[in-house]
């Protein structure tokens, strides 16, 4: 294709190929079809300045372009207009259970845990852009930070204002931050359905078990990917509060409760991830994203509009004037 043209018949650009031939033929039979007369003088004739016979060869080249022009348009010269129009054909509503107890300020991810996680999060937020995205917080208790929504810049917003803070009562319920993230999700109407419960502890708090959440659910048919968040044996992690309201911090041994990660996991047919650096946490949010894709219908409309006819018309108008050229002002010299 050649700026927006493109030709169906390729193949008869190679009929080019006969027009250095004729060119040669034409000058091979135009030097042995010119007669010479040799006289003494050229006293007694008349010589005339006429420029007909100077453009003689005026006609041949404008048979050549017009072979020139029924080749190309032979080649079937034609533009064409796509438009696309995509269609979601199946749309998938994701929740973030989020574990915002003071543990996710360790400092075995870079700067912290939950740091860490709102920059990865919100690369997996932008790469779902025909998805609708919630957010929940828990860590002694739960509450939903933001209703499923296909607003990205709302969801990334409150991501990004995140943080540890004395409102949420301390402590880790895991089982209250599942059963929030499925009320927010029972009731969606999309096909597909999924939460991602992320935590650096054990259930040690809230009054709902949290397998009681996973069967709710599996009721309602949501999915669950769970990740642990933290490395293996000792982090840097907050063991008390300074006088000037700042964190004191000391090795603290890493406990997660991974066999009742997993159990959510399996019992909810999702999947039990372990992140224990930033790279990991990285490699677990893009699988998660491979594995629930978002099936987009695209639709391609495509408008051609042919381009011989023009070329065909001219190269027809260049031989009549070459025929009429040659029966009428060139045929004494022809």
């Amino acid at each position: 294709m050649i700026d927006g043209i493109e030709f169906m018949n390729k193949e008869f650009f190679w009929l080019f190929l006969l027009i250095p031939f004729a060119i040669a033929w034409y000058v091979y039979t135009y030097r042995r079809s010119s007669a010479e007369l040799k006289i003494s003088s050229l006293k007694g004739f008349k010589v005339t300045n006429s420029w007909l016979p100077k453009l003689k060869h005026l006609l041949f080249a404008l048979r050549m372009i017009a072979l020139a022009l029924l080749v190309t348009a032979l080649a079937r010269p034609r533009t064409v207009d796509v438009s696309t129009r995509t269609k979601t054909t199946r749309g998938i509503d994701i929740v973030m259970a989020i574990d915002v107890s003071a543990s996710m300020l360790a400092k075995d991810l870079k700067p912290n845990r939950l740091e860490a996680l709102k920059q990865v999060a919100s690369q997996f937020i932008k790469e779902r852009p025909n998805d609708r995205i919630g957010l929940v917080e828990y860590a002694g208790e739960s509450f939903t930070r933001t209703p499923i929504t296909s607003d990205k810049s709302i969801v990334l917003r409150s991501l990004r204002e995140i943080q540890y803070n004395t409102v949420i009562e301390g402590g880790t319920a895991i089982g209250m931050g599942l059963a929030t993230a499925v009320n927010r999700l029972k009731d969606s109407k999309a096909i597909s359905k999924v939460i991602i419960l992320l935590t650096d502890g054990v259930n040690n708090s809230g009054f709902i078990d949290p397998k009681i959440a996973s069967e709710l659910a599996v009721e309602y048919g949501i999915k669950t990917y769970t990740i642990g968040i933290g490395t293996n044996g000792m982090a840097l992690s907050p063991v008390g509060i300074l006088a000037d309201n700042s964190f004191q911090y000391g090795r603290v041994q890493v406990e997660i409760d991974e066999v009742l990660l997993q159990e959510i996991a399996d019992m909810t047919g999702g999947r039990y991830f372990r992140a224990t650096d930033n790279q990991k946490l990285a490699e677990i949010y893009e699988e998660i994203n491979k594995l629930e894709k978002t099936d987009i219908e695209e639709f391609k409309y495509y408008n051609y509009e042919e381009k011989f006819r023009p070329l065909a018309i001219l190269a027809g108008i260049l031989l009549l004037i070459e025929l009429v050229g040659r029966y009428t002002i060139f045929r004494s010299f022809v």
